[in-house]
């Protein structure tokens, strides 16, 4: 349970409301506000409950209160009790952000043969402001505590060897902003991702230090860390150039001291650094066409009859301009944007320079796309999101319809392995803890996930499993297991009645990514009653699809830009 909101949450707060009482805070629009709240929720690391917020932006109670039902409503919060937290679909801004850029598919081949060729953890990295933002990411396979920052975490461009790399290229100005966030934040409290200064050896660096180390990236062409930006922790970083021989963005790669020195770092990643930085510079800035999305439904809907004054239609229609800008290359046109989101054309130039001013569009020419700094928006939190994590509250949702038990596995081998629960107290109900392995061939989650396999490999699988008979009932030949996993490819459930266990029922459904592949399945058991098999399976399959659905829509939007783990 949260007390209140952390330091980085409070300072992000005022960074769009500097005295946010009285007056000031009435004179925001209800976008800003809710950016704002958004902003304070992903930088606190704990749930958040709508007293908190209320202090630290200003607002009253119950402008918050509309707020996070506007959010909720939309998605971008889930209510657990009296705590709201971050919800998944909440990336997608970040998501628009890397595939407007083009980053999203310029960076994952290079940074996935740049860690396999160094053996070590290596980012992307993009100036934000004054400071640097991880924008992607890959990390070797098989390291038990894996180096790095989260795609989304912001440094301070004084502690990172990206930082002095992209500072050879600020604009006039840009100086000055980062002297005023120094002198705002003396400590760097608001860089969550970094320890603060006085607990890092060295970390102070002055404004003439900064200055002679961006020079000498810029005569050199990378630069060195050395345990600056945490102890323990040495990177090197080399510039990805425009065609005009600007920095748009730094690939570094990150090793602990314990593995090399600074210099034997730089000895060993250099060469494939400033490869790698090439290859992305033609990647982004080649001659390929630019990548145009399939129409989709507008952005907004207006919930305005359902919710009536709860629903801030200002809010909404601001935050429905910002995702489909990630539809195309380079963003869209302001006709374009209202036509995907659905607005007016006044109402959708209004919001994009709002959300231009706050930082959050970038405008190109005639072209709008979003800014990097969307991804503060909670995308390095819930980046670290697992399948387990995404499926919890709707598991919770489904129990709380069918009043049973519900689950979700992965196919581990010739067994599955529950990985997340939601019990009911009844006495009938199945006591089964997290790590469980149970026989594939005798459940109803193991079917639909062996049912997914190629027939080839489904056939290979059945002929593994050595099945038993762990009931009268419980199918053990290969024909009839062969059988019932094609009944489940075709029906797309699995229905098993006492097989694992006597008085035992379970239903199951797929639950697939991105690719359409089964990535896991999420069942309902309950007591075998006096019930046929056919009522639950016509009573509890819908609420089971639904949930299924729901969990792949959130896995979907979490692992678009998945940071990439070779192996």
């Amino acid at each position: 349970m949260a007390s209140g909101v952390s330091v980085a949450a409070a300072k992000a707060s005022a960074s769009v409301n500097p005295s946010p009482t009285g007056s000031e805070a009435e004179a925001t629009s209800p976008l800003e506000r809710g950016l704002a709240v958004l902003r304070i929720m992903a930088a606190d690391p704990h749930s958040t409950r709508p007293g908190d917020l209320a202090r630290a932006t200003g607002l009253a109670r119950s402008a918050v209160d509309r707020i996070t039902a506007t959010l909720t409503h939309l998605d971008y919060l889930r209510a657990e009790g009296r705590e709201l937290v971050l919800a998944p679909r909440l990336m997608e801004f970040g998501n628009a952000y890397l595939d407007a850029s083009g980053l999203s598919s310029a960076l994952r081949p290079s940074l996935e043969r740049l860690t396999r060729t160094l053996d070590e953890s290596v980012s992307a990295i993009v100036l934000d402001g004054c400071d640097a933002r991880i924008v992607g990411k890959a990390v070797p396979p098989g390291r038990m505590i894996p180096l790095g920052f989260r795609v989304g975490d912001l440094l301070p461009a004084e502690r990172c060897a990206a930082g002095a790399v992209l500072a050879t290229g600020w604009q006039p100005g840009l100086y000055d902003v980062w002297r005023a966030r120094r002198a705002a934040d003396p400590l760097d409290e608001t860089f969550p991702a970094v320890p603060t200064r006085p607990d890092a050896p060295h970390a102070e660096r002055t404004e003439a230090d900064f200055a002679a180390w961006t020079a000498a990236a810029e005569a050199k062409g990378w630069a060195l860390d050395d345990q600056l930006v945490a102890p323990g922790l040495v990177a090197v970083a080399v510039p990805v150039r425009d065609p005009d021989g600007r920095p748009v963005c730094a690939i570094s790669v990150l090793a602990h001291t314990s593995r090399h020195s600074g210099d034997e770092l730089r000895e060993h990643a250099l060469t494939a650094l400033t490869e790698a930085a090439r290859n992305i510079a033609d990647e982004l800035y080649g001659t390929s066409a630019a990548t145009i999305a399939p129409p989709a439904a507008p952005a907004y809907t207006d919930a305005k009859p359902q919710l009536g004054p709860s629903f801030l239609q200002a809010l909404a229609r601001g935050l429905a301009v910002l995702t489909p800008l990630g539809r195309q290359r380079g963003g869209l046109t302001l006709a374009e944007a209202a036509e995907a989101a659905g607005l007016s054309y006044p109402s959708t130039r209004r919001n994009l320079l709002t959300l231009r001013q706050l930082g959050y569009v970038e405008q190109r020419g005639r072209r709008f796309l979003p800014a990097p700094r969307v991804l503060e928006l909670g995308y390095a939190r819930l980046s670290t999101l697992t399948l387990a994590d995404i499926a919890q509250p709707h598991l919770a949702e489904l129990t709380g319809q069918v009043r049973e038990s519900a689950s979700l596995a992965v196919l581990d081998g010739t067994e599955v392995r529950y990985v997340a629960r939601v019990a009911t107290e009844q006495i009938t109900s199945a006591r089964i803890a997290l790590g469980t392995r149970l026989p594939a061939y005798a459940t109803s989650m193991g079917r639909v996930l062996l049912a997914d396999l190629p027939k080839a490999q489904r056939l290979d699988r059945i002929g593994a499993l050595r099945p038993q008979a762990l009931t009268p009932r419980t199918l053990t030949s290969p024909d009839a297991l062969a059988a019932a996993l094609d009944q489940a490819a075709g029906e797309g459930y699995a229905l098993v009645e006492q097989e694992l266990e006597a008085g035992l029922r379970s239903l199951a459904v797929p639950v697939r990514d991105r690719s359409g592949r089964a990535v896991g399945a999420v069942n309902v058991a309950l007591h075998a009653g006096p019930e046929p098999p056919e009522h639950t399976r016509d009573t509890v399959l819908p609420a089971l699809r639904v949930c299924a659905a729901r969990i792949e829509s959130d896995l979907a939007v979490a692992s678009a830009n998945a940071p990439a783990r070779t192996g």
